[in-house]
């Protein structure tokens, strides 16, 4: 006897929608996160419409089967992990831009729609969208809905909620809820839309994004500064939040990062730089290179050895990459484990200080990379896979770079999202009553338990 819950998919789905091939469900069955905990589903969707995500909702419904919403898998948490016997709801085929309004500076997106894309979209119009994640050539507005991811022009322009006006929401009994509205301001009832931007696919299944958009932003003037210290570095960073500046992007990447990229890609980075700093004002003309040279005298103060400021488009975009190719510079060192901790920028150098003597207790290399303009740090364990004690050994610093970050006033995750990697950490950061909380919200808009069991925090299974 065949599987049920996959016919009664397949009743209501197109032929090449559901897939149960065992090798080919498997390589859905985690994101990029490593150590988060996944399962095998039994059968993957591939939805193409609020109908077909419906239909699947209903069934898995039915059947009282875990459920899981999944976009590109460039997730950091697990949050897109799928769930023994589970259905995993993929929305990459959902991948519309159904409508760009110049005039209210908004448009209307599928789940599936890739970050950059919709950048690509909405250019023409004089637009901009702002939320740029590291991963935003290849990652969807979907899985940024589910994270709240941020990116590095956070400093500026905010998280992804900030640009969310309204949704269109499928709830764990298929109906569809609409959220939000298309006007600037709004406050009637709950605010439902900043409720589900977030809940890493625990409340329900996003298929639809009204999201707000700015002007294009002026050509921006790039600043990149060395430093002999971390603590330099972190001192830079403070004076400029007291100075009142405020830069469309200001970055940090640490000596380990520094060498990595430029061994990888030879791009004449100081290697002998403890930290690297990297900002943009996008103001546009006289008043960014005022904003940059007051950045300049900023970093020099602080300590810089060297400061260095262009104009130039392409050499700016030059020294962003360096940026933006960290994480896979550090992959060629080994296998790489991935904090997301969030501090106030006063205790910026203080995290990096404790993470370099983790580092050193522990006995593994950590890289640190960042959006030093909100606090909000990338941690990067190295370690060899292979290696039980090596395995082990990075777990230990992660955790303690977790319990450092929450002592410096902090946060598990600025953007990444729970998942199933920090699920034991999220009651120490929210504590017992905001817990219970929690656990409401889900009971009343999830009472089976059916979707994304056992993300964001325990006891949510109950299928």
């Amino acid at each position: 006897m065949g599987d049920r819950v996959v016919a009664d998919l397949r009743a209501g789905l197109p032929e090449d929608a559901v897939l149960d091939d065992p090798d080919v469900v498997a390589s859905y069955s985690r994101d990029m996160a490593m150590f988060a905990p996944s399962g095998l589903p039994r059968a993957v969707v591939l939805a193409r419409s609020t109908e077909e995500v419906r239909h699947a909702v209903r069934v898995a419904a039915a059947h009282r089967v875990p459920l899981v919403p999944r976009g590109a898998g460039s997730g950091l948490a697990g949050s897109s992990n799928g769930v023994d016997g589970g259905v995993t709801l993929v929305l990459t085929r959902m991948d519309a831009v159904l409508e760009v309004d110049p005039a209210n500076r908004l448009a209307v997106v599928q789940p599936g729609v890739v970050n950059l894309s919709l950048r690509k979209a909405v250019e023409p119009y004089g637009l901009f969208y702002p939320p740029d994640p590291s991963s935003y050539d290849w990652c969807t507005i979907g899985g940024n809905l589910s994270t709240n991811a941020g990116g590095l022009c956070c400093v500026k322009y905010g998280v992804t909620t900030d640009f969310v006006l309204g949704l269109e929401v499928v709830l764990a009994d298929g109906e569809v809820l609409r959220t939000g509205r298309r006007t600037v301001k709004g406050v009637a009832g709950y605010d439902l839309t900043r409720l589900f931007v977030g809940a890493e696919g625990t409340l329900g299944v996003i298929t639809e994004a009204t999201v707000s958009l700015r002007p294009v932003p002026e050509a921006p003037v790039t600043l990149v500064a060395s430093f002999p210290s971390t603590a330099s570095a972190g001192r830079a960073v403070e004076a400029v939040v007291r100075a009142g500046l405020v830069p469309s992007l200001l970055e940090i990447m640490d000596q380990t990062c520094i060498r990595a990229v430029d061994e990888w890609k030879r791009m004449d980075l100081d290697r002998s730089a403890e930290a690297l700093l990297l900002g943009q004002s996008d103001s546009g003309g006289a008043r960014a290179a005022e904003e940059v040279a007051t950045l300049a005298s900023i970093c020099e103060e602080a300590g810089a050895d060297a400061v260095y400021s262009t104009g130039d488009l392409e050499e700016g975009r030059m020294l962003l990459a360096a940026r933006r190719l960290v994480l896979p510079a550090l992959e060629q060192l080994g296998a790489t484990l991935i904090d997301d901790v969030a501090v106030p920028r006063s205790r910026i150098a203080d995290l990096l200080s404790g993470t370099a003597a983790i580092a050193a207790e522990v006995g593994v290399t950590i890289g640190v990379v960042g959006h030093a303009g909100d606090g909000n740090m990338h941690p990067t364990v190295i370690f060899d896979a292979a290696s039980p004690d090596e395995r082990a050994r990075a777990r230990v610093a992660f955790d303690a770079i977790l319990d450092l970050g929450l002592s410096l006033g902090g946060t598990i995750t600025g953007e990444h999202g729970v998942g199933t990697l920090k699920v034991d950490w999220l009651a120490r950061e929210v504590g017992p009553v905001s817990l219970r909380v929690h656990r409401a919200v889900k009971d009343a808009l999830d009472p089976l338990g059916i979707l994304n069991p056992g993300k964001v925090f325990a006891g949510t299974v109950s299928v």
